[in-house]
């Protein structure tokens, strides 16, 4: 199952705050089925079934920025897909804590 972080960030706005179309980025997630995702203040962490779905959602999210008004938007994504075991957001958490936890 892979996992994607993106980050939306509208260009060419009228004020310095963007957490409006950052909204609007996430309103498409939450029509989307068979879609997990974190917001974190910094990105968000999206889990699906195919990398296909991942990226098909990241355009989507993308156009609903222009949608909403700006006139410029920079897109960044990052991609972890293993072919050896399951991923998912909250195993990779799981997995850093524990071993934390032993420190």
């Amino acid at each position: 199952m892979p996992i994607m972080e993106i980050s939306v960030v509208p260009l060419g706005t009228k004020t310095p705050s963007v957490s409006r179309y950052v909204a609007d980025a996430l309103k498409v997630l939450k029509r989307e089925k068979n879609i997990k995702y974190q917001l974190t203040a910094m990105g968000t962490i999206i889990e699906a079934d195919s990398l296909d779905e991942l990226l098909d959602v990241a355009k989507k999210m993308h156009e609903a920025t222009f949608a909403g008004g700006a006139q410029r938007v920079v897109t960044t994504i990052k991609i972890d897909e293993r072919r050896d075991k399951k991923l998912s957001i909250e195993g990779k958490i799981k997995s850093v804590k524990g071993k934390i936890s032993g420190i």
